[in-house]
């Protein structure tokens, strides 16, 4: 099975990780993600304004090239991309006016009226192939492992764009029993890490690391599971500093789903990229003999 995937801007840089992991396990699950050609940035994040609309017109081009390409489904990596496509597809699907108005803003393309339909990787995961597939594929499963599953913001929020129960999501929680690992709920499983405030208030956004990482550990995880790749650089990069604010904070390994997925089934460290995940997340596959 092939799907049009579309990566956007930070897997293509900073979470690298994200992006070679997700490829190796979909290629052992039987499934291509074929890039999207041409692609551009999704406009990061979607506009609240209702009368905002050339916001829309980033995410709705590339929309567009997956309808011209033959294709009536793309698939996302980022929470932030999913978030921003479906939404916006969401727009050009049930709103006329702004419908037009977007379309209006095109040059020469035929206006898109929401043919497309867009997905996470997850949701892929959870309908299109199945958890007791993902089960039969391991072959080195993580057992013995508790791992707290983080979602943030933007796989859940608004309800309209949710990948699962906004109340009690459980699609993480099956990667990690499919993968033989245990699931480890927390209280600040779907609070926001901060998201952008990093960029003006990274003092705001490492406290917010600080609440989640000490929830998570209080509830006897040993490693952090995420989805977005914003997410997984605002608690790194709070972690340093924490350890020098709190002496007694203890830095939580973080790691991708897919990535752990890789290691369940047993495929080579290298596409992993463990080399861009912390120091912290480093050790701890080593002591567990897990970087192999």
């Amino acid at each position: 099975m092939e799907l049009s995937y579309y990566p956007g801007c930070t897997v293509k840089t900073r979470a690298r990780n994200f992006e070679e992991s997700a490829i190796a396990v979909m290629q052992t699950l039987g499934v291509t993600l074929a890039e999207l050609p041409r692609w551009n940035c999704c406009g990061t994040v979607y506009s609240l304004a209702d009368d905002d609309l050339i916001h829309h017109v980033a995410g709705v081009r590339n929309l567009m090239q997956v309808r011209n390409q033959g294709h009536s489904k793309i698939v996302t990596l980022c929470a932030f991309c999913y978030n921003t496509l479906h939404r916006a597809n969401l727009v050009m699907k049930d709103q006329s006016d702004n419908r037009f108005g977007i379309n209006s803003f095109m040059d020469e393309e035929k206006p898109y009226n929401g043919e497309v339909s867009v997905a996470h990787l997850l949701q892929v995961l959870r309908d299109d192939i199945g958890w007791e597939k993902i089960a039969a594929r391991v072959t080195r499963p993580v057992n013995g492992i508790k791992i707290a599953v983080y979602y943030g913001c933007t796989l859940l929020r608004p309800q309209s764009a949710a990948v699962d129960n906004p109340e009690n999501p459980v699609v993480l929680q099956n990667v990690v029993k499919a993968c033989g690992a245990t699931p480890v709920d927390f209280p600040f499983a779907t609070e926001c890490c901060g998201s952008f405030q990093v960029v003006s208030n990274r003092e705001f956004v490492n406290e917010r690391a600080y609440e989640i990482t000490n929830s998570a550990r209080k509830n006897g995880a040993e490693l952090m599971l995420v989805s977005c790749p914003l997410c997984e650089f605002n608690l790194r990069q709070a972690q340093g500093k924490l350890k020098d604010k709190y002496p007694d904070f203890q830095a939580m390994p973080l790691l991708y789903f897919t990535q752990l997925m890789a290691l369940a089934f047993g495929l080579s460290a290298g596409v992993n990229r463990f080399d861009l995940n912390s120091p912290e997340t480093q050790v701890w596959l080593s002591q567990k003999q897990l970087m192999v």
